[in-house]
C-alpha cells in the first residue's frame, strides 16, 4: 500500500502513542496532539473490603489508583471493566478476575447486574463523567460509590507544528476517541482550517456521540468506528486509507 497519508491522533498519553504505533504497523502516519492530560485527584479511598466488586471505565482511573496507594489489596476483587483495553490493563497491573464488557457503559451495567453481586460496587472515576453508572444500575438494587480519582485537563492550545499543517492540510484523516477530545479540537484547532477544508476533511470517530461536536462545526466527512474500541478504530483507518489510495 505504501506511506501515502498523515493523520492526526488527538488523544491524551499514553494512548496517542499506542494508537500511533498500532497505526504504523499498518503503514499509517500519524502525528499526536493530545488534547488533554490526566491529573490524579488526591482523593480518599474507601477501605476495600467494603466492596464486592470495582467497576473501570477508563485505563486512567487504574493509572491513577496505582498513583494514589498500593493496589495489593484490592486485587483480588473482581473488576469489571467497560472494554477490552481496559480489561488488559488490569490484567496487567495483577488485578486476578477481569471481566470486560462491550465498549459502553450501557454493556458495562448490564455485565455488573447480571453478576449478582452481593455487596456494593466501588467505582473509581474521572472527574468529568459521560455517563452515570450508579443511576444505571440503581434499577437492579445495587449501590455504587463513585470516587473521582483523576481529571482529563485541557491544553490550553495547540502545538504551533500541528496548527500550521491543519492549516496547509497536510492530514489526509483526524482520529477523535472522546466527546470531550472533539470538543476541546473545535475550539483550539478550528480556528487553523478554512471552512471549505473543513467540510471536506475527514474525521474518524469512535462513536456518533464523538462526531456530534465536530458536526456541529461543519465537519461533514465523519466515518463512525463499528464498534468503540481500538480494534475498530484500526479497522476504520486502514479501510478509509486503501479506499482512498485504490487505484
Amino acid at each position: 500500500m505504501g506511506r501515502l497519508m498523515r493523520m492526526l491522533i488527538t488523544r491524551p498519553e499514553p494512548d496517542a502513542q499506542a494508537t500511533r504505533e498500532r497505526l504504523a504497523a499498518l503503514e499509517i502516519d500519524a502525528d499526536i496532539a493530545p488534547l488533554m492530560s490526566r491529573q490524579t485527584i488526591q482523593a480518599h479511598l474507601p477501605p476495600p473490603q467494603g466492596f464486592a466488586a470495582l467497576a473501570l471505565t477508563s485505563t486512567n482511573a487504574l493509572r491513577s489508583l496505582a498513583d494514589l496507594a498500593p493496589l495489593d489489596p484490592l486485587l483480588e476483587k473482581p473488576v469489571f471493566a467497560v472494554g477490552d483495553r481496559t480489561a488488559h490493563e488490569a490484567r496487567q497491573l495483577g488485578f486476578s478476575v477481569v471481566r470486560a464488557a462491550d465498549g459502553t457503559l450501557d454493556s458495562l451495567a448490564t455485565t455488573i447486574a447480571l453478576a449478582r453481586l452481593e455487596g456494593p460496587v466501588f467505582y473509581p472515576a474521572g472527574k468529568h463523567l459521560s455517563g452515570d453508572l450508579a443511576h444505571a444500575l440503581a434499577p437492579y438494587g445495587l449501590m455504587v460509590v463513585t470516587v473521582p480519582v483523576y481529571e482529563m485537563v485541557a491544553e490550553a492550545a495547540l502545538p504551533e507544528p500541528i496548527s500550521r499543517a491543519l492549516a496547509e492540510g497536510r492530514y489526509g484523516a483526524i482520529l477523535f476517541y472522546s466527546r470531550r477530545t472533539a470538543e476541546i479540537f473545535c475550539a483550539l484547532g478550528t480556528p487553523a482550517i478554512a471552512p471549505d477544508r473543513r467540510r471536506k476533511l475527514p474525521v474518524l470517530c469512535l462513536s456518533e456521540k464523538v462526531a456530534e461536536p465536530l458536526l456541529e462545526h461543519h465537519f461533514s466527512r465523519v466515518l463512525l468506528a463499528d464498534h468503540p474500541s481500538e480494534d475498530a478504530m484500526m479497522a476504520l483507518a486502514l479501510a478509509f486509507v486503501r479506499e482512498q489510495t485504490a487505484p
